[in-house]
């Protein structure tokens, strides 16, 4: 299929020289001798490429130009000119022209006008194809996001059916050592769901704001572990951005040693409070604490329960490249852990 050339030169006789040349090397030319004719044309389209003269009768190309950019700006543009100023070409070209060519009078000026438009053709075409190319890979990351926002809904809402039959199931044992045991297994698979929730509510399904998911977590442990007349649970956390998987670590580890906290911190009977500290550190790492006021253990006490919130805490911190650090406290306990945020 030839391409069609828009010719705008008040020279007629080089008009009708651009037809013969150019229609050897398989281009059609529509020529133009001022801006109203050019802008008649592009009106009517199917124009893959313009040459514009830069001397007319009663204007410069550099005026047509500007119409012709806000008619369609990616028709490329070949500008001619007979100056030997080369500020005219440069103009030109920080306006957005695609080449130029010097008019000459020998038989070299067709050739390089070949070129010139064959390139320029060859370029759009391939600006066109990557803007396209562009275009789908954003469709398509659009609609994977929105397909995972929707997965990790189900998921969370999956995961929210199975913590409320644990509940119910918990509620019909008569065994307390069974309810104590289901109840902190509703709440791993509530910390879990949290994830979920907080990935479909995000605006960017890649990434769990970790205020907002630790927040909603901390508010489940104090509904469902904490007695009403225990421990209080307070949170500070900076606005910090983990993957997923990180996040369901970290959630896995607040889970584990809220309840170990809330549980076995203070006497029973006795108000106290429970702090979750989640703070930005120096050289792209965070800072996540839990720690009380209450009776205090350190690293090598007796364990109380069955340990397995301990191997849990333990096997979630080396996920994240780090270790569970029980630091001396003259009154209470404190667990820290540093982790890198970009990992």
């Amino acid at each position: 299929m030839p391409r069609t050339i828009l010719y705008v030169d008040d020279d007629v006789a080089l008009a009708r020289l651009a037809e013969r040349h150019l229609g050897r090397a398989g281009y059609e030319v529509i020529p133009a001798t001022d801006g109203a004719s050019a802008m008649t044309v592009m009106e009517k389209g199917g124009i893959d490429a313009v040459v514009l003269d830069h001397y007319l009768r009663a204007e410069t190309g550099l005026d047509i130009f500007h119409r012709l950019r806000e008619h369609d700006a990616t028709i490329p543009v070949i500008y001619v000119t007979g100056s030997s100023d080369a500020t005219i070409a440069i103009e030109a070209m920080k306006n957005g022209a695609s080449d130029y060519v010097i008019k000459t009078v020998g038989e070299e000026f067709w050739p390089l006008m070949q070129n010139a438009i064959g390139q320029a053709i060859s370029n759009a075409n391939l600006r066109r194809e990557k803007e396209k190319a562009e275009q789908e890979i954003r469709l398509g990351k659009e609609r994977a996001e929105v397909l995972l926002a929707e997965v990790n809904h189900r998921v969370a809402n999956s995961l929210a059916l199975v913590a409320a039959l644990i509940r119910l199931q918990a509620g019909s044992s008569k065994n307390e050592d069974v309810k104590e045991a289901l109840a902190e297994t509703q709440a791993r698979i509530t910390a879990i769901a949290g994830m979920h929730r907080s990935l479909y509510t995000s605006d960017d399904v890649r990434q769990v704001e970790m205020d907002k998911y630790l927040g909603t977590l901390v508010n489940e442990v104090q509904g469902t572990v904490v007695d009403r007349q225990g421990p209080s649970i307070r949170l500070d956390a900076d606005c910090i951005a983990l993957t997923s998987d990180r996040a369901v670590s970290v959630g896995m580890i607040v889970t584990e040693l809220l309840t170990n906290a809330v549980k076995y911190a203070y006497e029973p009977g006795r108000d106290g409070e429970v702090r979750v500290l989640f703070k930005h550190q120096p050289d792209g790492k965070a800072l996540l604490a839990v720690e009380d006021d209450g009776i205090g253990w350190k690293e090598g006490d007796t364990v109380q329960g069955t340990g397995l919130g301990s191997r849990i805490v333990k096997s979630m911190a080396s996920t994240l490249g780090s270790s569970i650090e029980y630091v001396v406290r003259p009154v209470g306990t404190r667990a820290e852990i540093i982790l890198d945020i970009a990992l």
